[in-house]
């Protein structure tokens, strides 16, 4: 007689539950149930398209900022709207913070008590402290702002704003070394042996030595496909199978469907389920460290671990670079003239957990069409025991009497 085992799953963007198939103590397969669906996509049919700017970023409280930023890009794609270098670096820089805080929030709440039984809590708040107020310096309220806006951003930045932020950035760091490793930042960042990496203090080679002492270096391999759609100076997009590294994606190849069991849509590309997220980001960008955790354990648990903190050094190093590019005598905002009556636009932001897609289309000067593609829909997707989901695959074969598994 077949068992079954139900976990809900959190912090995510909405509640769901995994429903464990179990056999002989083993998980053969897994139902990932969302409840409810957000439906903001429909709230926002019939609105101007401007309310978008407000609405969007209510999707999630952990990334609404990335929100915030692919609503703008989509609708300045709509009117073919070109903004100033400095509101783009803005822009990067505060997505980039948002980034920087989440990952530190996961790995000291999420998974530092997963391996080692206890949250960090003093560690998770810390960072997060003086990465929100580097964030409000150039953005206002955090986390649901709205500085951006299509033309670039509603207000100009000082160099004493950017000071503000840089005398953060140094506390960050000085935490990221105090905590995570202690290495300097750009070494770090561009360190490419495991065992160099073991041998250094910090929380994080105490949690993957803990990984690898308990033989759980290879849970949650998955199918090795890995896709990634934003494109900045730090992350590139493209797909990864393997080892194998593919330009030139196209949103038209995206497929959504609906399982009976879950509210949620699931995605795949050209009919396969992929992985996105800092693992994904890592392969496409062929990241030195990452790719020698991949081609020992592939796309397991200690690969997702360390792709994730290894993007905070990398974060650092590029908020760093972004600061030095300021023209302060560029405009922060340009006037981009009325919306055509009808148009659509796309707006792609790499958020903490992946991809993150807006697509609008207006007619007759309203929202018509409005669709959110976020990480959740790619890792966490629902689909048949024939044809699992990235997630699905990854949660089959674990043993059922193991917590951690």
């Amino acid at each position: 007689m077949a068992k079954f085992k139900i976990d809900l799953i959190e912090k995510i963007e909405g509640e769901a539950r995994v429903k464990y198939h179990i056999d002989n103590n083993l998980v053969n397969f897994a139902q990932i149930e969302f409840f409810n669906s957000r439906y903001i996509e429909d709230i926002l049919i019939g609105s101007n398209p401007l309310d978008a700017l407000v609405i969007t970023p209510r999707v999630c409280g952990i990334c609404g900022h990335a929100h915030l930023i692919a609503t703008a890009k989509a609708l300045e794609d709509c009117i073919g709207c070109k903004i100033s270098k400095k509101a783009k670096i803005i822009r990067e820089i505060t997505l980039s913070f948002e980034l920087l805080q989440n990952h530190f929030k996961w790995f000291y709440l999420t998974i530092y008590p997963l391996i080692l039984g206890k949250a960090q809590i003093k560690k998770a708040i810390n960072p997060s402290k003086i990465i929100s107020e580097a964030i409000a310096i150039l953005a206002g309220q955090y986390p649901h702002n709205s500085y951006a806006i299509v033309g670039g951003l509603v207000g100009e930045i000082t160099p004493i704003d950017i000071f503000e932020v840089k005398q953060r950035l140094k506390a960050i760091k000085r935490l990221f070394r105090e905590y995570i490793i202690d290495s300097e930042i750009e070494k770090f960042s561009r360190c490419e042996k495991l065992e160099q990496m073991l041998n250094k203090d910090g929380d994080l080679p105490l949690v993957m030595k803990k990984i690898l002492d308990n033989s759980w270096q290879n849970l949650g391999q998955s199918y090795d496909r890995f896709i990634v759609f934003g494109d900045s100076l730090l992350f590139k997009s493209g797909k990864s199978i393997g080892t194998r590294y593919r330009e030139h994606l196209n949103l038209k190849y995206i497929e959504q469907f609906k399982s009976n069991s879950s509210q949620a849509i699931s995605i795949k590309y050209r009919g396969k389920f992929y992985e996105t997220g800092p693992l994904a980001r890592a392969m496409v960008m062929k990241r030195a460290l990452v790719k020698e955790a991949h081609r020992r354990y592939k796309d397991s648990l200690y690969s997702r671990i360390l792709a994730r903190v290894c993007e905070i050094p990398l974060l650092l190093e590029y908020i760093d670079d972004l600061i030095s590019k300021i023209d302060y005598s560029q405009k922060a905002w340009i006037n981009y003239g009325e919306f055509p009556k009808e148009c659509q636009g796309v707006g792609v932001v790499e958020a903490a957990r992946g991809s993150l897609i807006h697509q609008v289309q207006i007619r007759d000067g309203k929202i018509y069409r409005y669709t959110i593609t976020t990480p959740t829909q790619w890792n966490l997707g629902n689909s048949t025991k024939d044809n699992p989901s990235t997630a699905q695959k990854a949660l089959i074969g674990n043993r059922a009497d193991a917590p951690l598994e």
